[in-house]
This record gives C-alpha cells, sequence and structure tokens, in this order.
C-alpha cells in the first residue's frame, strides 16, 4: 500500500510554499512522525511528518519546487523496502523502465474512466483566477502529478498537476479565459495505453541537456523557453539552486529584443567596477523578505503616511524598573522589561484615541474595541510581527510572558500564522540596535506604529535647572486619512504622560 505524503495547511490566505530541505532520500526507512522535509512560505517555515511508517518510496517536488496546498509531495510505500520497488520508476534510464515496469504504471488506468481536472482552492478572499498557460495539448499523454497548466490569480500563480496518469481529451477552459474556484478545467481519460511510458523522455529532455545538473526548471519556463527559441544555457535562472523560472525567461527574451545579446548582459552591471564581479555573491530573496519588501512599499502607495514625535524622560521607569525587579521576578518568574510599560502606555493612549486603533476597509472605517499589539522582532530570517491578542485585558506578568515566549518562536522560526494575524497597533524597537531616531513604515491595514529609540543621558531643563537625563525619542507613523495631527500629537503625549508617571499604570503590577 503507497502512502501520500501531502503539503499541509499552511494558514490563512497562503495558497504556496517552495520546498526548502528534504531530510530524508528515496529508499530511506522513515517513522511516523519523522519529519521529512521543510517548506517555506512567504510567513513562515513548516516541516512535513510522516504520516505513517514505512520507506520513502518517491519524491515528487524536489527542492526548490513551488508547490500548493494539498498538492503531492512524495509517496511512503509501508513495511521493508517498500520504495525499493517504486524508485526505478522516476531514477532508472528510461531506457530500462520495460515490461517489468508496466504493471505498476498501468494498474490505475485500466478502467476507462475519465477524470475531471478542476481548479484548485485558490486561498481565502479569491475566488477565480485566469488560465495563463496550457503545458499540454489535447491527445497528449500525462502521468499523475505532472504540472498540465498554470493559473494567474492577483496574488499567486498556481501550477494544475494531473490527478492522474492518461490521455488529455478536452480542455475545457483556454489560456486567457477566467475560471472559478472549483471549475473545470479539462478532462483526462484514462484506460490501456492512455500514459505510455515511451513518452518520458520528452519530459527529461531539458534536464538531461545540463549535464551533472539536479535542477529541474519550472515546466511553464520549459514550454517558453521553446517558443522564444531559447536554451537553458542562455536563461539565468533565479529560482533555488538556479532554477530557471518563467519570469527569467521573460526577462532573457526582452534583453534579446532590445539589443545584441554580448551587450545586454553588460547593461545592468555597467557600475561595477573592473574586477569586482568575481566578489560578488547574488542571492535569491527568501520569500519573507519578498513579503516584507512588497508590503512596506505597498504601506507607502496606499496610506497618506506621516510621522510626529516627542520625547519621554526614562528615569521613573528606568527607578521603578530596580525597584520590583526582583519581587516581580520572583513571583512571575519573567523579567519586568519596558515592552510591557510602553505596551500598557499605548493601550492606555488608544482608549483616549481610537482612530489610531482602527482601519480603513473601502470608504469606512473600522474601530476596534480591543488592543491586538503587534511587536515588531528582528530574526535572522528578516522582520516578524507577532501579535499579542487582547494586550488590553493583560496584566504587566502576562504581557512579559507572551513577549518572551513569542520572541523565542520567532528566532527559532516557530511562529504560527495565528501568532501573527490580527494585530491593530504596532510597537517597533529600533533602540536594541542603537537608532537614536527614525520613522516607522506602517504595518497594514493598521492605522498606527509607535518607534521606539536608544535611551540616551542627555542635558533637559527641569525645574529651570540643567539636568542629565536618561531620554528617549518616540515617533507615531499614523495614517493621515484617519488620522488628524490633533488625534496623532493628543496619542503621543498620552504615551508620554504615562510612561514619565509609571505608576498609574502599575494597579496589576
Amino acid at each position: 500500500m503507497t502512502i501520500e505524503v501531502k503539503v499541509p495547511t499552511l494558514g490563512e490566505s497562503v495558497t504556496e510554499a517552495t520546498v526548502a530541505t528534504w531530510f530524508k532520500k528515496p529508499g530511506d526507512s522513515v517513522a511516523q512522525d519523522e519529519m521529512l522535509c521543510e517548506l517555506e512560505t512567504d510567513k513562515v517555515t513548516v516541516e512535513v511528518p510522516s504520516p505513517a511508517a514505512g520507506t520513502l518510496s518517491e519524491i515528487v517536488a524536489q527542492e526548490g519546487e513551488t508547490v500548493g496546498v494539498d498538492a503531492l509531495l512524495a509517496t511512503i510505500g509501508e513495511g521493508e523496502g517498500a520504495g525499493a520497488a517504486e524508485a526505478p520508476t522516476k531514477d532508472a534510464p528510461k531506457a530500462e523502465q520495460s515490461a517489468d515496469n508496466a504493471p505498476a504504471q498501468t494498474k490505475p488506468d485500466t478502467s476507462g474512466d475519465t477524470t475531471d481536472v478542476m481548479v484548485p482552492a485558490l486561498g481565502e478572499s479569491v475566488s477565480e483566477a485566469t488560465v495563463a498557460t496550457w503545458f499540454k495539448k489535447v491527445g497528449d499523454t500525462v502521468a499523475a502529478d505532472e504540472m498540465l497548466c498554470e493559473l494567474e490569480t492577483d496574488k499567486v500563480s498556481v501550477e494544475v498537476p494531473a490527478p492522474a496518469a492518461g490521455t488529455l481529451t478536452e480542455i475545457v477552459a483556454r489560456e486567457g479565459e477566467t475560471v472559478a474556484a472549483g471549475g473545470k478545467l479539462a478532462v483526462i481519460a484514462g484506460g490501456e495505453g492512455a500514459a505510455p511510458r515511451a513518452e518520458a523522455p520528452k519530459e527529461a529532455s531539458a534536464p538531461s541537456d545540463r549535464s551533472g545538473a539536479d535542477v529541474e526548471d519550472a515546466p511553464s519556463a520549459k514550454k517558453l523557453m521553446a517558443e522564444k527559441g531559447l536554451t537553458s544555457d542562455q536563461v539565468t535562472g533565479t529560482g533555488r539552486d538556479g532554477r530557471v523560472m518563467k519570469e527569467d525567461v521573460l526577462k532573457a527574451a526582452s534583453a534579446a529584443t532590445e539589443a545584441p545579446a554580448p551587450q545586454a548582459k553588460q547593461a545592468p552591471r555597467a557600475p561595477v567596477a573592473a574586477g569586482d564581479e568575481g566578489r560578488e555573491e547574488r542571492v535569491k530573496m527568501t520569500r519573507l523578505r519578498q513579503t516584507i519588501a512588497r508590503r512596506l512599499k505597498d504601506a507607502q502607495n496606499t496610506a497618506a503616511m506621516l510621522t510626529t514625535y516627542n520625547e519621554v524622560d526614562m528615569k521613573a521607569i528606568m527607578d521603578l524598573r530596580d525597584e520590583y525587579k526582583e519581587l516581580f521576578q520572583k513571583k512571575h518568574g519573567v523579567k519586568l522589561g519596558f515592552m510591557s510599560f510602553f505596551t500598557k502606555a499605548c493601550v492606555h493612549a488608544l482608549r483616549e484615541v481610537p482612530e489610531v486603533n482602527a482601519e480603513i476597509d473601502g470608504t469606512d472605517v473600522v474601530y476596534k474595541n480591543f488592543v491586538h499589539m503587534g511587536i515588531a522582532t528582528g530574526t535572522p530570517q528578516g522582520l516578524v510581527v507577532p501579535v499579542i491578542h487582547d494586550a488590553d485585558a493583560m496584566s504587566f506578568a502576562e504581557i512579559e510572558k507572551v513577549i518572551a515566549d513569542k520572541g523565542r518562536a520567532a528566532r527559532d522560526g516557530k511562529l504560527s500564522m495565528a501568532d501573527m494575524q490580527g494585530g491593530t497597533f504596532t510597537i517597533s524597537n529600533g533602540g536594541v540596535y542603537g537608532s537614536l531616531m527614525s520613522s516607522p513604515i506602517l504595518n497594514p491595514p493598521q492605522s498606527g506604529i509607535l518607534g521606539m529609540h536608544k535611551i540616551q543621558d542627555r542635558p533637559v531643563v527641569i525645574g529651570g535647572k540643567i539636568k542629565v537625563r536618561p531620554m528617549m525619542y518616540l515617533a507615531l507613523s499614523y495614517d493621515h486619512r484617519i488620522v488628524d495631527g490633533k488625534g496623532a500629537v493628543t496619542f503621543l503625549v498620552r504615551v508620554k504622560e504615562a510612561l514619565e508617571d509609571p505608576r498609574r499604570l502599575l494597579m496589576d503590577l
């Protein structure tokens, strides 16, 4: 019996992932719940456990490939040596896939039934897609899980695999047509001779031309290269391990049209000093970094973003922490940090200026009668924003415990989708890296973000006398479409007042 390993649910609004690492190879024995591979999305890293004990028979989705939710990743054969019988189907030379393998290949197709190819789930809030490219035409034979076509939505591109082996007998939705989620794309007929193995070398021709290469180019890229008369050697792949993607082919074709081939390659590198090319390293941005870049730019393009500044005297908080830190840690098992004071101060200010905690939805303003506080956290993979849900109902100790737990999870790459969703306001602490002043960028669809900065001793005038005090600059970036200047300044002043007189925030210490 063969057990399928499929892509798990990736979280709200996440429809695809990239296969980052396989921990096992075909033929390896695996235990139930043992980690098989790791997937990367634009938000989190997901480990895929083995659904049963057995032998890893076949890896369908190789490292660097993009897979959709519920797509087939691999197959596991139960019992000793289960993988050995199936491995040659993928790895053996094509000429050796003879009659010995034929029964195993044709068995699923002997019924003669037809199988409908349907539009897969496209993700939350995505109800339709456009058929971009068909990789097969009517009459072609297809193998199970072979890519048939590519769909484009306003968020992602989705490749549709064949649900069964057979012959493509009908294409219902042509290139350029719009299809709804769950709609019918094509029909595959099974039966004897539906998917002869003699056709296999055609699919393998591109990889075999790249001697010694283990990298499989994207199906859409192969088709486009054939149409444009390009080979993989003429295209620079930006996918994982140099995998050629559709965008790479389009870029190469465009460069060839606009200028002679030798000049097209040199033009982008003109600013680089002679001899420096060999000392550079080009690394593709991770999905997380691409998403961060896109969201930050979207925030600038969408919101009417403005920043107002103030400063706060941190002496009262520092003295209070020194007074209570040992008692606090003994009682609650966690250190009393600055973030709980700032969270409480922001909650206090948001009650008075609720538009800073609101968001725009079309022509409506949605006011939140709760505070889900996002805490921007830097990790080796990039910036993430875990959320403290219902921070307005928490004590100092509860806030500090949640911050500590989610900070560890962020650094270890263990944050779940639920941990980063639903934030209504964000705090970003650039002071931990030494920043003295900055203008934070909004985290859409939120309307406000508070920037904390480095605590630095500065001379200030207090009661007509110059004194040296530990001062911090505060910055509030806000969406001027719904937050007026008066509201923004009032919010920042209330935060300053609460921090400079923190005892009124300590009612539940």
